[in-house]
């Protein structure tokens, strides 16, 4: 199966737009509010924290269905996954937050 099907399917695309709404949601925060952590953890972190342990089942239901499947197709697919949370990650581990 072709990587771009593959790639189509909500399972494999719902991820990455998971991560860059927690990513636009810590950019903003610390566009808005500066990198200092604030007493209160605020509305913006409760989201962040949603839609990072939300993509769990999400992944883990992407792996189970398209590994044994298409594993060529899906193995870039899990990568870039993998590579889009490091990369929501990182501004709240660089800035302490």
């Amino acid at each position: 199966m072709a990587f771009m099907t593959v790639a189509k399917r909500p399972s494999a695309f719902l991820p990455l737009a998971m991560s860059l709404a927690a990513l636009t949601l810590v950019l903003g925060r610390v566009a808005f509010y500066g990198a200092i952590p604030g007493a209160d953890e605020g509305i913006a972190a409760h989201l962040f924290q949603i839609l990072i342990v939300a993509q769990i089942p999400v992944v883990a239901f992407f792996a189970a269905k398209w590994l044994p499947r298409a594993l060529r197709s899906s193995l870039p697919i899990l990568a870039l996954q993998t590579v889009a949370v490091l990369v929501a990650l990182a501004p709240v581990y660089y800035f302490h937050l």
